[in-house]
């Protein structure tokens, strides 16, 4: 049976790199001799080759976001990450390099205009599922992606001084009381200060969960807003002034599961056929050691 691993490349890229820049200036992090900034480059080398010897996948996809300017969600709410700083130039730089040595090793990496890192492992992981392959792990920290675990789906997270744990849609629905895909509509709700998606002012983690726990979705709230159990009476009115921003957030959490661009994706061209030989040189050609 077949394996995929999905992986959330400026997710890992950027732990990497602000983990090991803390405290540092730019001058401080490693770099070759050449000025090509390493330091993220080799904590997101070294994960790339443990989830290989782990899991033995035999499908691999480094997934990556296009600028923030051009995405879908960018057109129907222009706010979207609108309070994200820009990027160290540190650290675009290595996502340039990883790009092109993931292209000369055989590492099978994806970025599709329009759309996120999320909706392409939204699509791929929907497309794997359905078509019977066998598991696939998606390995990220973003806890926006939980709405997409099911039987075959499970999401590789690294908690701090516990290593990586594998989640599982049984996971979630045992902390939750929740399917997954009701995660959407408990973001929704919150909304998400990082993406700057608003969601309803007021409520909160005491609110959201126990609200779709009671009525299952967005919209099941909103049938129910005047019928609303007298435990969330406190809510009432914040619900209803922000009705049109749930509406508005419920599309902007919701990962595309079916990019049309992806339709006819070929997962024989995500076969992991990683050269070794030829990655030893690249690592040695940027001075980085890395456990093989």
């Amino acid at each position: 049976m077949s394996r995929l691993i999905l992986i959330d490349g400026f997710n890992l890229l950027s732990r990497g790199y602000f983990a090991t820049a803390y405290g540092k200036t730019e001058e401080e992090l490693t770099k070759t001799e050449e000025g090509l900034f390493t330091n993220a480059l080799r904590v997101k080398l070294q994960k790339i080759i443990s989830l290989v010897k782990e899991y033995e996948p035999s499908h691999m996809v480094v997934t990556w976001d296009v600028k923030r300017n051009e995405t879908k969600r960018k057109e129907i709410y222009e706010e979207y990450k609108g309070t994200r700083q820009d990027l160290p130039s540190a650290l675009i730089q290595q996502y340039e390099t990883a790009v092109n040595l993931f292209h000369a090793t055989g590492i099978p990496q994806m970025s599709v205009e329009g759309f996120e890192a999320d909706d392409v492992m939204g699509t791929l992981s929907h497309r794997w599922t359905n078509e019977g392959n066998g598991d696939c792990f998606i390995y990220s920290n973003d806890r926006d992606l939980l709405q997409l675990l099911n039987p075959s789906v499970s999401q590789i997270i690294a908690i701090r001084k516990e290593g990586d744990r594998v989640y599982t849609e049984e996971d979630f629905k045992l902390e939750y009381g929740i399917s997954p895909d009701q995660w959407i509509d408990v973001k929704a709700l919150l909304g998400d200060k990082n993406d700057n998606i608003p969601g309803v002012a007021g409520v909160g983690d005491k609110a959201a969960l126990p609200l779709i726990q009671q009525y299952g979705s967005v919209r099941g709230v909103y049938e129910n807003i005047e019928t609303l159990d007298s435990k969330f009476n406190r809510y009432h009115k914040k619900l209803i002034a922000g009705e049109e921003l749930a509406k508005l957030s419920h599309q902007l959490v919701t990962i595309e599961r079916a990019i049309p661009h992806l339709e006819d994706h070929s997962f024989d061209d995500s076969r992991l056929d990683l050269d070794y030989d030829k990655l030893k040189n690249e690592l040695d050609l940027l001075g980085l050691k890395i456990r093989m």
